[in-house]
């Protein structure tokens, strides 16, 4: 490389995700997890998907305890909790608020 050239960052492309009920974080970077939880509830709520699956890995439980965190103060979501079905604690189920629960988002 010569004088006077710099190297620069890259920034990544945007990544499309479906909105079809179930986030899979294992492709995100564990900072932008709290923002991409919140805009995901957001969409799904917008496209009248009312339970959502996030798919956080078990490990050691620093992602599912980010997710939970995230989840326990956003107004959109009315519960949630650890799947009841195969993959247990590596993925939680949200419900959010809809008008027929009797709360609006």
């Amino acid at each position: 490389m010569g004088p006077g050239r710099k190297i620069t960052e890259i920034e990544p492309e945007p990544v499309e995700i479906p909105i079809d009920g179930t986030l899979d974080l294992h492709a995100f970077a564990p900072g932008d997890v709290p923002s991409l939880v919140k805009e995901y509830l957001r969409a799904c709520l917008e496209k009248g998907i009312y339970e959502v699956r996030i798919i956080h890995g078990k490990g050691k439980g620093v992602l599912r305890r980010t997710v939970h965190a995230r989840l326990e103060k956003d107004p959109l979501v009315l519960d949630f909790g650890l799947d009841p079905g195969p993959s247990g604690w590596g993925a939680t189920v949200v419900r959010l608020r809809t008008h027929s629960n009797g709360n609006r988002p």
